[in-house]
């Protein structure tokens, strides 16, 4: 079963449950907006996000307001953002809170029918009931994740106390919050169970850590990282 969904294309990857604020400027999503806004009191107010593959989330300089998307290749796999906050301002654009709610798949992308990119998109499952490896690894994951944070914030703690006890929430909070690239985070988001996505991140936050301490470990000057580098 599909559903049709607008799409905001952007260069991040959205997570369910994981707070995402946007300026709105350019005309076509400020129309999103307003779509949104205007849909009937009880009707779900999301859009999808999807990360980028290749090509811009932005109008080219010079474009008409009313333009359509153009060349952009999305990733496949995407997150719901739904509507919890719209300021308007007074150029017209929309400064909006939204809110990661359910990961879909992309069918078929339509660039003709709005200002805006629409999809059919297919639901994905979202993990249900107790999973005693889920609940294992979530252990492991949080221990790690607090080193991790050791080596790159001053105060760890401030977050690693926080950090929720439901494996799937943590998962996803956990691929949001390392420093990780969009294709690594992509890759996450497309994982279907809770225990998969617990070992892949086990294995990316292993391999960050590594990184950084072995950058720790090399002393460099600082001339010479205020200097460029000699050319041979």
């Amino acid at each position: 079963m599909t559903a049709r969904l607008p799409v905001f294309p952007l260069a991040t990857v959205l997570f369910p449950g994981l707070v995402l604020p946007l300026h709105i400027f350019e005309e076509r999503y400020r129309a999103l907006v307003r779509h949104l806004v205007d849909l009937p009191e009880g009707a779900p107010r999301e859009f999808g996000v999807v990360a980028i593959q290749a090509g811009w989330e932005v109008a080219p300089a010079g474009a008409p307001a009313t333009s359509s998307v153009g060349e952009v290749t999305l990733h496949e796999v995407g997150c719901t953002a739904e509507l919890r906050q719209v300021t308007e301002l007074a150029d017209g654009g929309f400064d909006i809170v939204t809110v990661g709610r359910r990961r879909f798949r992309i069918a078929e992308v339509d660039d003709s029918a709005e200002p805006y990119l629409t999809a059919d998109v297919e639901w994905l499952p979202d993990p249900g009931g107790p999973d005693e490896v889920a609940d294992l690894l979530a252990a492991r994951v949080i221990a790690v994740f607090r080193q991790y944070l050791g080596l790159i914030r001053s105060d760890p703690e401030e977050i690693s106390e926080q950090l929720p006890e439901d494996p799937t929430v943590l998962s996803h909070l956990v691929a949001a919050t390392a420093a990780l690239t969009v294709d690594d985070r992509q890759r996450l988001l497309a994982i279907d169970d809770t225990a998969s996505r617990l070992r892949a991140e086990l294995r990316l936050l292993n391999r960050e850590a590594a990184l950084l301490r072995q950058v720790r470990a090399v002393p460099v000057p600082l001339a010479e990282l205020a200097s460029p580098p000699t050319p041979n």
